[in-house]
């Protein structure tokens, strides 16, 4: 009989400080809530144990990972107030909003002690994200100056 195998081993939200992560999160709008240990997350995309989004809202328990807390959380910053008022689990199709929202996790990993950016492009790697030169950090550093740009033309970073 198969098992699943095991997940990768990368930063999880019970690896740091919850108020570090939720100061972060409120400093863009959103509200950080703890979901209990076995319990289902709301509005979770990819099912347990990926951070889950609703509105301003993002859930998360000890065992989800930083970067998919990160990643959700910049989904719901990207859009404009009255988008992100309508999520539910989905924020969006749009290729331009994903890019936008893997640099700006990247970015905004630099603020949250405990992780930083490097940790978190190595994890993003482990879990199986995946671009065209290879990795997380050669596509950051290399590639993605239309999310860059993107992000900067929404004043969402400073040119």
């Amino acid at each position: 009989m198969n098992e699943p195998a095991p997940e990768p081993s990368v930063t999880r939200v019970g690896d740091i400080a919850f108020d570090d992560a939720a100061r972060l999160l409120s400093g863009h709008g959103l509200h950080l809530h703890h979901v209990a240990a076995g319990a289902p997350i709301p509005g979770s995309y990819w099912g347990e144990p990926e951070a889950g989004i609703i509105a301003s809202d993002v859930y998360v328990r000890d065992d989800t990972p930083v970067h998919s807390m990160l990643h959700e959380a910049c989904h719901l910053i990207v859009l404009p107030p009255e988008r992100r008022a309508l999520v539910h689990t989905d924020a969006t199709d749009s290729v331009p909003e994903e890019d936008a929202t893997c640099y700006l996790q990247i970015v905004l990993a630099a603020e949250l002690p405990g992780v930083g950016s490097a940790q978190l492009m190595a994890d993003m790697d482990a879990w199986g994200y995946t671009y065209r030169l290879g990795s997380t950090q050669a596509w950051f550093e290399h590639d993605a100056e239309d999310a860059r740009a993107w992000l900067v033309e929404r004043g969402l970073l400073v040119g």
